[in-house]
């Protein structure tokens, strides 16, 4: 190792990110005396610190707000030890045994490194949007579906997940205007379904409609602007859900051989490691999650036992 390697400071495992997974797997490598860091470049909690109420998170029947339930998780993990820096991971570098990471903080190395960098909600970029984030604007159905019961709402989008989401929200919501800006692309099956939900009245379809404001009062959101034929449009409603999409937070992962999927999310092995040998990924960036709290926490925890594994030299991946 050259002098320059020597002073670039050392880790046992770096985990990139601080939402639920990277918490959770931090609970438990640093429980097992594993020496941590996290690197955060946004809120620590990810999405779910930015969540008003999470209503689906295991023990807790009454709910829990998404700021209480993410600073619980981290006090849990830098109660054993961990420690979290806000800062950036930029690129990743495979040098054998280790990985030098950049980062915002200057190079580091570690023996294994931990990718839970989550996800982010495709945003429409509309006036309103932003201001009124968990105000009466989400991108969640199941996480704050249940707070518009007995109210009307607005889904924007018209893909699978949007027409999912919307025959969801009929649980809940008196009635529900679906702003699809060009035409249905949903699967046959979910098509048929959302023409039932159509046909009792529960769901209006606006084809060719696109969605051009959001409209609050006193902090809450009152209506939705849109253009359907040329001509502005108004829904009224108590809510607005979004579904565009989800967009992988993996850009840095990009000019490494970690593999991605043709959306950007990290492939992983039934282990959860990736690609590049000592590098694993858990929660919302893996391809294939469920993009849900309670389940990211699991794979957090999945992904901890089996990098202790890798470390003790008891787990080999194969490399694809």
């Amino acid at each position: 190792m050259s002098d320059e390697a020597k002073d670039i400071p050392k880790h046992d495992v770096i985990i990139i990110g601080a939402g639920p997974a990277a918490l959770a797997a931090a609970i438990y490598t640093t429980r097992e005396d594993i020496d941590t860091l996290l690197f955060e470049r946004g809120v620590v909690g990810g999405l779910a610190a930015v969540t008003d109420m999470i209503d689906n998170y295991p023990g807790f029947p009454d709910g829990v707000d998404g700021i209480k339930l993410a600073d619980e998780l981290r006090k849990q993990a830098e109660r054993f030890g961990a420690v979290i820096e806000l800062g950036e991971v930029t690129a990743i570098h495979d040098e054998g045994k280790l990985k030098r990471l950049e980062t915002t903080s200057g190079d580091m190395h570690a023996r294994a490194v931990l990718i839970a960098t989550g996800s982010d909600y495709k945003k429409i970029g509309v006036p309103g949007e932003q201001e009124y984030y968990a105000r009466g604007v989400h991108y969640c159905a199941t996480c704050d579906g249940a707070f518009y019961r007995d109210k009307r709402l607005v889904v924007v989008g018209g893909g699978n997940s949007a027409v999912q989401e919307a025959i969801f929200l009929t649980r809940f919501a008196t009635h529900i205007d679906l702003l699809v800006r060009s035409t249905i692309k949903a699967s046959d099956v979910l098509e048929h379904e959302l023409d039932e939900y159509v046909k009792q009245g529960k769901v209006t379809v606006h084809l060719g409609t696109t969605t051009d404001e959001i409209i609050g009062k006193d902090k809450f959101v009152t209506k939705v602007i849109g253009t359907k034929d040329g001509k502005k449009v108004d829904f009224k409603t108590d809510g607005v859900f979004v579904f565009v999409g989800l967009m992988p937070n993996s850009q840095f992962l990009k000019p490494t051989p970690v593999k991605l999927d043709e959306i950007g999310f990290v492939i992983t092995d039934q282990h959860l490691h990736t690609t590049m040998r000592g590098v694993f990924a858990a929660g919302d960036i893996r391809s294939g999650a469920t993009m849900q709290i309670a389940s990211a926490a699991g794979e957090g925890a999945t992904a901890a036992l089996k990098i202790r594994e890798y470390l003790e030299g008891r787990l080999h991946p194969v490399q694809n």
